[in-house]
C-alpha cells in the first residue's frame, strides 16, 4: 500500500511583500491622521481600523491544504474551510492525473475557486501542477499540489482501482 501525504501553505514571497507593504500603507496612513494636528480620530477608530486590517489579512497564513492519496481513494482538506476530511473514493473516479494548469485563466486564482467554471473546480494554494481528477458523474476537480513526481507515482499504483471498481 502506498500512501502520498502534502500539506501546502500560502507561503509564495510576493504575497508576503504585497501584504507588508499593504501594512505598512494602512497602518502608516491612518496613524498619520491619528497623529495630525486637528485630527477627529480617537485611539478606538485607530485601533478599529488596525485591528481589521489585521483580521482580514493575517489568516491567509493559517489556510493549509492537505492531500492525502491512499488505498480508499483521494482526500483533501483545506483548512479554514473543510472541517474535515473531504474523500473522493476510487469507485467515484474515472480518472486521475498529474497536470500542468494556470491557476488565473483557468480557475481566477488560488484558493477554493471555479465553482461556476467550465474547468471544475480547484482547490490550491500555489504553483502550476495538480492532480486532474475527472468524476464518473462528469465533474471535474483540480488539486494542487507541489510534489509532482511523488504523486505521479502513487497514482500509478491506484490505476488498477480506476478500472476495476467501475
Amino acid at each position: 500500500m502506498r500512501i502520498f501525504k502534502e500539506e501546502q501553505r500560502f507561503t509564495q514571497p510576493l504575497i508576503i511583500v504585497i501584504l507588508i507593504m499593504s501594512a505598512t500603507v494602512v497602518v502608516g496612513l491612518t496613524t498619520k491622521e491619528y497623529l495630525s494636528e486637528g485630527s477627529n480620530m480617537s485611539s478606538t477608530e485607530l485601533l478599529t481600523v488596525i485591528g481589521t486590517f489585521l483580521a482580514f489579512t493575517l489568516p491567509i497564513f493559517f489556510f493549509k491544504l492537505i492531500t492525502r492519496v491512499d488505498e480508499k481513494g483521494i482526500h483533501y482538506r483545506f483548512v479554514p474551510f473543510h472541517g474535515k476530511y473531504r474523500t473522493i473514493s476510487w469507485k467515484d473516479i474515472k480518472t486521475a492525473y498529474v497536470r500542468k494548469y494556470d491557476a488565473i485563466t483557468e480557475y481566477g486564482g488560488w484558493g477554493l475557486k471555479g465553482f461556476l467554471s467550465k474547468k471544475g473546480r480547484a482547490i490550491n494554494v500555489k504553483g502550476n501542477i495538480g492532480i486532474q481528477l475527472e468524476l464518473k458523474n462528469s465533474k471535474l476537480l483540480l488539486i494542487g499540489t507541489q510534489k509532482e513526481y511523488e504523486v505521479k507515482k502513487v497514482l500509478e499504483t491506484y490505476q488498477s482501482k480506476l478500472q476495476h471498481e467501475g
